[in-house]
């Protein structure tokens, strides 16, 4: 069974979303969500997002 990072359920029975990091030149698996909704509540609950960007215009 693949848990889903976020809620633990199976994400082969719903629209899985794999994230990937580079880590020294690889790609390493760094996460498997249900769908963009189980990533996006990881995302806010972990804080991932807190003093991130890429450029403000």
């Amino acid at each position: 069974m693949d848990d889903c990072t976020y809620c633990g359920c199976d994400v082969t029975t719903h629209d899985p979303v794999y994230v990937d990091t580079v880590v020294d030149g690889e790609r390493v698996s760094d996460g498997q969500f249900c769908n963009y909704g189980c990533l996006a509540a990881h995302i806010s609950k972990a804080g991932l997002a807190e003093g991130t960007t890429c450029r403000i215009n």
